[in-house]
């Protein structure tokens, strides 16, 4: 066997389902993932004794429906056929939330976050309480039946756009592109199934420590690194098109690099900041009714 068929054949042997359940492409870079893992699993383990640190001996820390066959289909952990299937816890956390909080019940995009939930507390009592503190807490309104917290935080990252990056407005503005048509679902489904799983978790890590300023920092640096690809559209398909690419490649498979950056790319950032064009968003919101 010819050494470029012995290559072919040892990549065709290599499982293609991540460790988390999902299957990875046909063309994924399986020798740029492991450079990049190998290296992560450094920092990985150097994480891990310092969260030890930090939690050993506290024994308080809190706990932190129509969907089921749409939620990651590419994972195999979600399948009917898995054993066990996770459909099914996804269904009892859903629909307990749904009793618990009543004024939102059940809005897409949360089996996502729920599904993510579950497949790294493997436990429903842990993965409802971290959905409540997502969603009643850090991201209140958000998935309310007017959702008017996630429309108001879009156009809030519009305006810090027009700050920041003057000419990707300008672009959009041109060519009347709503925000909401571009970057709904970085914010209903907070990047998941968009960027990949470890760096969704490094970003939900954030998101639970610090509040939902994080979403702006990502959404943020994700076009600032990408400002003049995206600057190259033409068109409102190229734009949305182009929005889509910016999500994918090394710089946010890389996610501890990734996540330095988006502490250091967006700039200031200041609370009082967001607060303030939360209200002036919210405020137009109400008044368009």
């Amino acid at each position: 066997m010819e050494p470029a068929e012995r290559a072919q054949a040892a990549r065709d042997r290599v499982p293609r389902i991540d460790p988390y359940g999902f299957e990875r492409p046909e063309d994924f870079d399986y020798a740029a993932y492991e450079e990049f893992f190998s290296t992560y699993l450094v920092i990985l383990t150097r994480r891990a004794i310092k969260w030890s640190k930090l939690l050993k001996g506290s024994s308080s820390v809190q706990k932190s429906i129509t969907d089921m066959n749409r939620t990651f289909p590419d994972n195999v952990k979600f399948r009917k056929s898995a054993d066990p299937c996770l459909q099914k816890t996804l269904y009892n956390v859903l629909l307990a939330y749904g009793h618990h909080n009543q004024g939102v019940g059940y809005c897409q995009g949360m089996n996502f976050i729920a599904g993510y939930l579950i497949l790294i507390t493997k436990n429903e009592e842990e993965s409802f309480w971290l959905l409540d503190a997502l969603v009643g807490r850090i991201l209140p309104d958000y998935y309310s039946p007017a959702m008017l917290g996630l429309k108001m935080d879009q156009e809030v990252l519009g305006e810090l756009v027009r700050t920041k990056l003057p000419a990707v407005a300008a672009l959009m503005d041109g060519h009347g592109v709503l925000w909401t048509l571009v970057v709904s679902r970085w914010f209903i489904c907070l990047f998941v199934d968009i960027l990949p799983v470890e760096t969704v978790l490094r970003i939900w890590d954030c998101l639970f420590n610090e509040g939902s300023k994080i979403i702006f920092r990502v959404a943020l640096t994700l076009i600032k690194q990408h400002q003049a690809f995206i600057l190259e559209a033409t068109s409102v398909a190229d734009i949305c098109e182009k929005f889509k690419e910016i999500t994918k490649g090394s710089f946010v498979m890389e996610c501890h690099t990734f996540m330095q950056k988006i502490f250091s790319e967006p700039g200031s950032l200041s609370m009082t900041t967001i607060t303030r064009l939360r209200e002036s968003c919210r405020a137009k919101l109400l008044v368009q009714g």
